[in-house]
């Protein structure tokens, strides 16, 4: 979907822009600084999500220069909740996760003696743990990715002999597909640099094959990692868009409907009659997180629902752990109905007998 056209053209100088000229790995909005802005601001989490983060409006317009297939890209994105990601380069032998952007060093914070005006500094997301668990999980699987000790393909090795690297420490840039990925969508992506020829010959493809294929397999294991589960009311309906938080962890993500496949149901509260397992209630209300091995306080809020939370441990074993939640209904909607009437002032408290006028 992403692939440049043209690219059976491309040298070391031509094939990796499109025939229009545009960079596709970084032709998405840059959310990465709208985030540190808001950040910069206090406006996080109330005023400005940490996660999910809504494209800009400028950046939608007809005249702005995004091409046709990152359109593409971040509409299929939308419509599918993908979990774990990957996009598949060549030149360099190594793995490079968020962020990409650099973040610039805070107006209010001490400036070093060799500062510049365009100094930036180096700035984690709050899953780097997990995101150099995944780097790791496919460099050391490689057959040849943590042999740095020949140094790196071109320069000298960047990625302290793991095999991997943050993106902005390497190569910083703003709009890339990896940080929109993670802070448009529930998906944790990376950049896989496959090997040193950034156009293998076909006698090469066969050993190329060898050298990733083991690391590709334990990569994509990693979606079986974590927490994964249904949020639901008392009914046992599906409850879309509630937010799954975890403790220590300031980015969340989000359930959702999925079109076109099934879930399989919790079961029902047991006053309610058996649910039938293709029903549409099945459909909805689940949610994937990637983590780590650990025990973690784990959230559900909803809109119009009391919060829920509990403990959920995660193995080294593959295989996610099922934490499922059941949320009941809040008062709230009604209380902001009257706040509302009342101006958005408190309620007067009336002595008691008085009646209401």
């Amino acid at each position: 979907l992403g692939h440049p056209q043209g690219s059976e053209l491309g040298n070391w100088a031509l094939g990796h822009w499109t025939e229009e000229g545009y960079d596709l790995f970084e032709n998405f909005p840059d959310l990465a600084s709208a985030l540190w802005a808001a950040e910069e601001r206090k406006l996080v989490p109330h005023k400005f999500p940490n996660h999910h983060i809504p494209i800009p409006e400028h950046y939608l317009a007809e005249d702005t220069t995004v091409a046709v297939e990152t359109r593409a890209i971040m509409a299929w994105m939308d419509k599918n909740p993908f979990v774990l990601g990957a996009n598949l380069q060549g030149g360099e032998k190594l793995v490079s996760y968020p962020f990409d952007t650099a973040r610039p060093l805070s107006e209010t914070a001490p400036r070093p003696p060799d500062y510049e005006d365009d100094h930036l500094e180096l700035q984690e997301t709050p899953d780097h743990a997990i995101f150099r668990w995944l780097a790791i999980s496919y460099a050391s699987a490689h057959l040849t990715m943590t042999e740095t000790f020949r140094g790196g393909c071109h320069t000298q090795d960047v990625t302290d002999t793991m095999g991997i690297v943050q993106g902005a420490k390497w190569h910083p840039r703003a709009g890339s597909m990896n940080d929109f990925s993670y802070l448009h969508t529930n998906c944790l992506e990376l950049s896989l640099y496959l090997g040193c020829d950034k156009f293998p010959h076909e006698s090469e493809l066969q050993q190329e094959w060898e050298n990733n294929k083991e690391s590709l397999l334990t990569f994509m294991e990693q979606v079986h990692r974590g927490i994964k589960g249904l949020v639901r009311d008392q009914q046992g309906e599906p409850i879309a868009n509630a937010t799954i938080v975890v403790g220590g962890i300031n980015h969340n993500v989000k359930t959702g409907r999925v079109q076109g496949r099934v879930v399989a149901p919790a079961p029902p509260p047991a006053h309610l009659p058996p649910r039938s397992p293709l029903s549409p209630a099945a459909a909805g209300g689940d949610y994937w997180r990637i983590l780590n091995p650990g025990e973690y306080r784990v959230w559900a809020r909803a809109e119009g629902y009391n919060p829920s939370v509990k403990t959920c441990s995660v193995f080294y074993d593959i295989g996610a752990t099922q934490c499922d939640f059941v949320l009941a209904r809040s008062n709230w909607k009604r209380i902001r109905e009257i706040m509302a009437m009342n101006g958005n002032r408190p309620v007067r408290r009336l002595p008691p007998g008085r009646p209401l006028t």
